[in-house]
């Protein structure tokens, strides 16, 4: 049985790993952990995680680095940190792709090798970290990668359109069963893999002009992992996009004969951008500055998303981020609240086996790739812990979240000892 099935309600947290090493005319490269001096702060930076009572946190290895060219692996950083994760006794839940590929992969998620590069990197991360790390997210927020690489061109490689969020979406989902079934192969049964997803639900002309709309939306969230789960077949509502974009039933087969569970569902759940507003000239109100509303209906559309994920996937499932971008006295509440909602759907039956609060520290709008101002412009105020600006770096300073995050974080665990 792995520990996140044990029927407790586990707490952690999560480092902002956004990966995005390309860059070009307008573009800077956007790597979160150089934005907060990671890379130089890593060993304080799991002893805050530690401070407050966290089990896990959910961490990413920096693929572009430890694979800087084809054939060429250096593990170092990473195996000091892990031997960190070690000593703190807190459990990595080891992110493997979040958005970016080495510079090398020409077109990124297009090329045609990605999936075998992918599948090698995670081999070898797995038997590396064997005696360490057995918790893995394989693929994170497929959806949001999807689109933002492969339907509007924000990202690398800049596909756009129908063909193009199916394109990546495919290709993310081969990489993602590839990956887990060599991490299964060399783990065997102490692998556990925490499947990750950013949610949309919609609201406003739902069923009216927008209809259409929505249930395309809708589908394309749930489509890899309706893939690397074996869900997609000629009944499937994107099955004739599929097609039509080039997709044949040899490789859904394929899917279909390599199937991989998720041991853990994750839902991604921020309260002022997971809902997607339908009206006149607006047809995503979603991201960081959203205006919608967080207490009004943040927790009922916390509710919604995690039973969605829980019955059609048939896993337990996991808040594994949510957070508000404001101040520290309006992300208390909203840790109090989302930590309330989660307390009351376990009372109710549904198995919820985690919560974590995303990120351990502050983190910079992913607008600062585009953008040519200093960092500290494109800061979020989103952590436990605030990244201020100092002579000598990024200091981290502790704040009221912090304190709130490990009071429910010490309420869990005295629950559990009665």
């Amino acid at each position: 049985m792995s520990w996140l099935t044990d029927g407790r309600l586990h707490f952690g947290l999560g480092i902002e790993d956004t990966f995005i090493p390309q860059s070009g005319p307008g573009e800077r490269a956007l790597d979160e952990y150089e934005l907060t001096e990671h890379y130089e702060q890593w060993h304080g930076d799991l002893r805050l995680a530690a401070d407050v009572g966290a089990e896990f946190v959910r961490w990413g290895i920096p693929w572009h680095r430890v694979n800087p060219s084809r054939g060429v692996w250096d593990w170092g950083w990473v195996d000091a940190v892990m031997a960190r994760f070690a000593e703190l006794g807190v459990r990595p839940i080891v992110d493997l792709l979040h958005y970016g590929t080495p510079l090398w992969i020409e077109r990124e998620f297009a090329h045609p090798d990605f999936p075998s590069y992918f599948e090698e990197f995670a081999a070898r991360a797995a038997e590396r970290y064997a005696d360490i790390a057995t918790d893995y997210t394989p693929v994170n927020e497929p959806m949001l990668h999807a689109r933002f690489s492969g339907e509007i061109g924000y990202w690398p490689p800049k596909l756009t359109g129908e063909s193009g969020y199916n394109t990546i979406a495919v290709a993310l989902a081969e990489g993602f069963v590839r990956s887990q079934r060599a991490i299964a192969d060399i783990l065997g049964d102490r692998a556990t893999f925490v499947h990750v997803d950013a949610t949309a639900r919609f609201a406003g002309d739902v069923d009216g002009g927008h209809r259409e709309l929505v249930e395309l939306q809708r589908a394309q969230s749930f489509l890899v992992e309706d893939l690397i789960t074996g869900r997609v077949a000629h009944d499937h509502p994107l099955a004739r996009s599929l097609a039509r974009t080039g997709i044949s039933d040899e490789r859904l087969t394929w899917f279909r004969e390599h199937a991989v569970q998720p041991d853990i569902m994750g839902v991604n759940y921020y309260p002022r951008h997971s809902t997607q507003l339908m009206e006149e000239g607006i047809t995503h109100a979603g991201g960081f500055v959203d205006p919608w509303p967080v207490h009004d209906d943040g927790v009922a559309g916390l509710a919604e998303l995690l039973r969605t994920y829980a019955d059609r996937y048939g896993a337990p499932v996991m808040l594994t981020e949510t957070c508000v971008t404001d101040t520290p006295e309006v992300r208390v509440a909203w840790l109090d609240e989302s930590v309330a909602c989660v307390r009351n759907l376990r009372a109710e039956g549904v198995d919820i086996v985690g919560y974590t609060w995303w990120p351990l520290f502050d983190m910079y709008e992913w607008t600062y790739r585009h953008a040519s101002t200093p960092r500290e412009d494109s800061l979020l105020t989103m952590g436990l812990y605030d990244l201020v600006e100092s002579s000598e770096g990024l200091a981290r300073r502790r704040n009221p979240v912090a304190d709130r995050f490990a009071l429910q974080a010490g309420d869990a665990e005295a629950n559990a000892a009665r």
